[in-house]
């Protein structure tokens, strides 16, 4: 096990210890913080989208049309 995975797991373990009052305070500071919340948000996007099918780029474009501007995305 990873140093990152030994931190989750304990943390995890941790936070499932807490009674119920402990834990919503845990989450709502969480949620205050401006970074964190953030960060939740972003990983539960990605979860959502992880189960959607995959399309290949250049479909994705053509759906974009006019939306998207190419050029703007060049690597320089």
């Amino acid at each position: 096990m990873s140093v990152n995975e030994a931190t989750a797991e304990a943390f995890v373990t941790a936070f499932k210890s807490l009674k119920p009052r402990q834990r919503e305070a845990v989450l709502e500071r969480m949620l205050e913080d401006k970074d964190i919340s953030s960060d939740i948000a972003d990983t539960l996007e990605l979860e959502a989208r992880r189960r959607q099918p995959r399309h290949p780029f250049r479909q994705a474009l053509k759906e974009l049309g006019n939306k998207f501007d190419a050029k703007e995305w060049q690597w320089s």
